[in-house]
């Protein structure tokens, strides 16, 4: 996925294509085993313009030539962009949390409609998304080891070269840190509304939180 990151930070200065082009784009999204919903679709949905869907859909098509892209291929992708660390378990969490339909494969509309809301969502969208990836087990609910879960697979494809270097208790220490702030009524679980409330209140929640969205 980060090559598509890389096309889409090109979006704006980019220089219109001819024509022609955009007929090959046409062309391509018919060509694929799984073929996109239209973009005038897409461009209501999320918050991109056609002509940066056409580009996004380029650099998707480049790695996933088929349209889809199942969660193995997803960890191949990601590992390469972390080669000091093992990025597997966080690639785990993070495509589950684009396959919302848990259908097995990120389809070209997941993945739009997950940048859309990182990229160009509001705060309140952004942490519902962060609490989606959060709640591993899909349940409506953030337990201790969930957050556990998450933290450590962060600080692991973070590898060797994690500045400072972190000790051994240390994401248990995070984890600790973040429930005390977050589940209110000391029940061992943050719901949704805990989890916006304590992140709206609190900047250096927020501000930790976003991590996963710097390694994305």
């Amino acid at each position: 996925m980060g090559a598509v990151m890389g096309t889409f930070s090109s979006l704006q200065t980019k220089q219109r294509r001819p024509s022609k082009d955009k007929i090959e784009d046409e062309l391509e999204m018919t060509m694929v085993c799984h073929r996109p919903e239209g973009l005038e679709q897409l461009e209501a949905q999320t918050n991109f313009t056609k002509r940066e869907l056409q580009v996004l859909y380029r650099g998707f098509k480049n790695e996933c030539p088929s349209g889809a892209v199942n969660e193995e291929t997803f960890k191949q992708i990601y590992a390469q962009f972390f080669p000091h660390g093992d990025a597997s378990m966080y690639a785990h969490y993070l495509f589950h949390a684009f396959d919302t339909t848990q259908t097995g494969s990120v389809k070209f509309e997941d993945f739009v409609t997950a940048l859309s809301i990182l990229l160009r969502g509001t705060v309140h969208e952004k942490l519902r998304w962060t609490f989606n990836l959060y709640d591993i087990n899909k349940d409506g609910y953030i337990n201790k080891e969930e957050m556990m879960d998450i933290v450590k697979a962060i600080y692991d494809m973070m590898g060797k070269y994690t500045y400072p270097v972190l000790k051994e208790d240390t994401p248990r220490q995070h984890v600790d840190v973040f429930f005390q702030k977050m589940d209110k009524n000391k029940d061992g679980i943050v719901t949704l509304d805990e989890f916006l409330e304590s992140c709206q209140e609190d900047d250096n929640i927020i501000r930790s939180l976003q991590l996963f969205q710097n390694v994305m």
